[in-house]
């Protein structure tokens, strides 16, 4: 199979695949114990009005024809209105899910920059105090769950020092008087919420980048070409950047990986700082049972996991030219 027959195969792979996670999560939300109407019920609602919204959301109709409506609504970019704000979802998460790009893409990232320097000076330093004791924190890192560290990072620099907000994206009321929505990104008070949160991801996915280059540092230190460079008198700095590049592959095909693994852990992490983004508006969404903005988050979390598998896929097998495929 040549790689252009492989890429065809593999985006339809992917397109299906996607395709099955969004009607399993239409069914499986829509067989799931509990509904709106239940919830109307409770707060006392009467039979008149749970009538109308039943009506209005089509929930009397057999679950084939709400899938249909769903299908063909999608096609036309409608996924659907939320039953508890009355509002397009599409419209209430889009910005949620900015939120959360700019709190994971730059915390994995630094994650991997600080993680591959780490790594790179603890395996060219073997048997070195720094190797030996800075592995210990690195550990630990990575065991800790992802809401100890942040409960931890909160507890320190926002209740005890005081130096940062407990929660939040921003201030109260800030931002309300400018007019473009990105403004208030660039801002002082965004900043200072910011830190705490993205600190939170960067040492609890640090460990991985750390180790697995410190591994690969190891190795290549051990084949022939370092060995030559080291005979011709090849300064150590330039040394240790050509051990760095070659040892930095498997780092690169774990990234994207940990961009999606990450999202399972920001979901807690969002929760502990109160940050507005996709896992925060899933827990909320779970809680008011809202089944359409929680199939649509679920749904973006899938695509985000798939698109980033298929794309180290696809991109591998270009890093790397020693990877053929197979028929």
């Amino acid at each position: 199979m040549s790689k252009k027959q492989y890429i065809v195969k593999r985006t339809a792979q992917t397109i299906a695949l996607l395709f099955f996670i969004l009607t399993f999560l239409f069914i499986f939300f829509r067989l799931m114990p509990g509904d709106m109407t239940a919830k109307l019920t409770n707060a006392g609602a009467s039979p008149e009005a749970i009538a109308a919204v039943e009506a209005k959301w089509g929930l009397n109709d057999p679950i084939y024809i709400q899938y249909l409506d769903y299908m063909r609504n999608l096609v036309r970019g409608d996924v659907g209105t939320s039953l508890v704000y009355n509002e397009p979802v599409f419209g209430f998460v889009k910005q949620r899910i900015f939120n959360t790009f700019i709190l994971v893409a730059p915390g994995i990232t630094l994650a991997y920059i600080v993680g591959t320097v780490i790594g790179t000076l603890m395996g060219s330093n073997r048997g070195s105090r720094l190797e030996k004791y800075g592995i210990i924190p690195l550990i630990l890192s990575g065991s800790f769950p992802s809401f100890f560290i942040a409960i931890g990072l909160m507890l320190v620099f926002a209740v005890w020092l005081g130096f940062f907000p407990t929660s939040g994206m921003l201030s109260p009321g800030f931002g309300n008087e400018m007019s473009a929505w990105w403004r208030p990104y660039l801002s002082g008070n965004f900043g200072i919420h910011y830190v705490l949160p993205v600190s939170a991801v960067v040492l609890r996915y640090l460990f991985n980048p750390a180790l697995i280059m410190r591994t690969s540092v190891v190795q290549v230190m051990g084949e022939d070409f370092t060995e030559y460079h080291r005979l011709t008198g090849l300064p150590k700095l330039r040394r240790l950047r050509h051990i760095a590049k070659h040892s930095f592959l498997p780092v690169l095909t774990l990234y994207p990986v940990s961009m999606t693994r990450a999202l399972g852990g920001l979901v807690l992490i969002e929760t502990v700082f109160n940050w507005p983004g996709i896992g925060f508006t899933l827990v909320e969404s779970v809680l008011a049972r809202d089944f359409p903005v929680v199939q649509f988050c679920f749904f973006v979390v899938a695509v985000w996991v798939v698109l980033a598998n298929y794309v180290v896929d696809i991109v591998y097998g270009v890093i790397d030219p020693r990877i053929s495929v197979a028929d």
